[in-house]
């Protein structure tokens, strides 16, 4: 026999890893390049605004001297804002209230960009699809880390050039545009090597912004008691405070977060080889064989409780830093402070100041504990699209059971979180002399729930009517967040601060309190979620 010519082995070469990487991010920039818009829309928004309406609210030196002692005076809001070191100049003022709040915003646009292009994309199946092509293992991670960078690269490109044809300093807003960049491409690193980690998107983004609140509420409590410069240098959104745009100016810390960046995605881009697809490195448990949900009610706990048990421990952590807050009171009135000397004028009452001070405190506990329900509802949503929630439908269960199950969870998780943060709050308050007790402090905690009620509200009729537009659902938690925040600093009307439900919270620790407020949030959030189940009722399911 004559011998055969050799052949090539009939099995094809692995595609290179970032094979397809132009085309797959062509089509990802065209199909959800406009989901990255509304967060840059955010960012650009805050900071144009902030020049714009700072010489036209505080046009004179006093008024800014007075909103400089204002901030000095409350640390719970350089909690979420940072350190005010110039409130006497508008890019002063637009650095202290956008540097940080801004650099989180880009983070949160760079997580769920990466997390929807990666982990989102294997739980849907459409990853399947697109490898079932001449496609690279790494391709899809590659996309979405671009995807990411490009976008936190607009963020600062668009918004800064705004915020200098809209009046401010050149210099300064470069460099508070470079820090929300910068910002941007940590958490798109976070985000890339959270996808490997995760046992699904929803894991993964839970791991991202589990990191990026922990970082963010660890920088605004050191800056706030003072906290040592290790621990400001420990954390990277400490690194993008140290800029002090508009005050130092210093770029070189920009480069620790550039390289931080870089070390995450080489460590990204390593797991990313090591994991099964559709599978994190952290895989779950084996479900029971028979499920143990018999009902609505325990189909929505067992989708929540991960999150609710992490959000627990969240509120214990949150009940310790603003008791912090609420005992450093006594600090505020010492002798010598402006505000002693109201008191010893008699122009302010101890009783009303330490009152408002604590409702203060626990209003913004109460924007956190909202938070969670949001997501509780637009979940609901997920589900939807997802198609899990039409094989419910077909079963004897109705829609109003269905959909009640997940606003009565919604509901109630404010209230269990507002007393365990409460709870902390209250006993270091009553054991700090400040003339409270523990069960006035506890139960003030708990008036704060009508008004969290009606915020997760709009949540309740943003899913249940008009589903199309979800992210609106966060509409109720931002509006809030700004009047209660900047609205007194910034001579809001009464009507205006009227809008947050938190401004109608009644005060229990004065001695006349006012319950009007807390009957009109009740109806408010009645009518709100009133729209909600009959949207639900009557529209479709799982249309976008």
């Amino acid at each position: 026999m004559t011998a055969q010519p050799a052949t090539a082995s009939a099995t094809p070469k692995a595609a290179p890893k970032a094979t397809g990487t132009r085309l797959l991010l062509t089509t990802s920039l065209h199909h959800d390049g406009r989901r990255m818009a509304p967060w840059l829309a955010l960012v650009t928004l805050l900071s144009v605004s902030s020049v714009l309406v700072y010489p036209w609210v505080f046009p004179d030196r006093s008024d800014r001297e007075a909103l400089q002692q204002a901030i000095d005076s409350n640390p719970a809001v350089g909690l979420i804002f940072g350190p005010a070191n110039d409130l006497l100049t508008t890019d002063g003022f637009n650095a202290w209230r956008t540097l940080a709040l801004g650099g989180f915003l880009a983070a949160m646009g760079a997580i769920f960009t990466v997390v929807r292009a990666t982990r989102g994309q294997e739980d849907s199946g459409q990853a399947e699809l697109l490898a079932s092509g001449v496609m690279g293992r790494s391709t899809r991670l590659l996309t979405g880390v671009i995807m990411a960078l490009t976008g936190a690269v607009a963020t600062g490109v668009i918004a800064g050039s705004l915020t200098i044809l809209c009046g401010g300093g050149t210099e300064n807003s470069l460099l508070l545009a470079s820090t929300w960049t910068v910002t941007g491409w940590m958490f798109a690193g976070v985000a890339a090597v959270a996808a490997q980690i995760g046992a699904d998107a929803r894991t993964s983004t839970a791991i991202s912004v589990g990191t990026l609140g922990t970082l963010f509420i660890l920088r605004g409590f050191v800056y706030s008691v003072e906290g040592p410069a290790w621990a400001i240098w420990m954390n990277p959104l400490g690194w993008m405070q140290e800029t002090a745009p508009a005050g130092d100016n210093r770029w070189w810390p920009l480069s620790l977060g550039i390289g931080l960046a870089a070390v995450l995605l080489v460590i990204a881009f390593a797991l990313e080889g090591g994991r099964d697809f559709g599978q994190g490195l952290i895989k779950p448990g084996p479900g029971p064989e028979r499920g143990r949900a018999r009902g609505p009610w325990g189909l929505a706990w067992r989708l929540a409780r991960g999150s609710v048990i992490t959000w627990t421990i969240a509120f214990v952590l949150l009940g310790f830093v603003f008791g912090y807050f609420a005992m450093s009171i006594t600090d505020l009135i010492k002798e010598g402070s402006p505000l002693a000397a109201a008191l010893a004028s008699g122009a302010v009452n101890p009783d009303d100041l330490v009152g408002e001070f604590l409702v203060s405190v626990l209003s913004l506990v109460s924007i956190f504990a909202a938070i969670p329900s949001v997501q509780v509802l637009l979940r609901v949503r997920g589900e939807e699209m997802e198609d899990r929630v039409e094989p419910i439908m077909a079963t004897a269960t109705a829609r109003p059971r269905y959909y009640a199950a997940n606003v009565a969870l919604a509901l109630a998780l404010p209230l269990v979180y507002m007393g365990i943060a409460g709870a902390v709050i209250a006993a270091l308050a009553s054991g700090a002399d400040l003339g409270v007790e523990f069960g006035e402090v506890w139960l003030q905690a708990f008036m704060m729930g009508p008004a969290i009620w009606t915020i997760i509200a709009v949540s309740v009729a943003i899913v249940g009517a008009r589903p199309k537009v979800a992210v609106a659902a966060w509409a109720g938690v931002a509006a809030t967040f700004v009047i209660t925040l900047l609205g007194p600093s910034f001579k809001f009307p009464d009507w205006a601060l009227g809008i947050s439900p938190l401004w109608h919270a009644p005060n229990v620790v004065v001695t006349e309190t006012d319950w009007t407020g807390l009957a009109w949030v009740t109806l408010v959030a009645l009518g709100f979620t009133l729209v909600g189940f009959a949207g639900f009722r009557r529209r479709d399911l799982a249309v976008e």
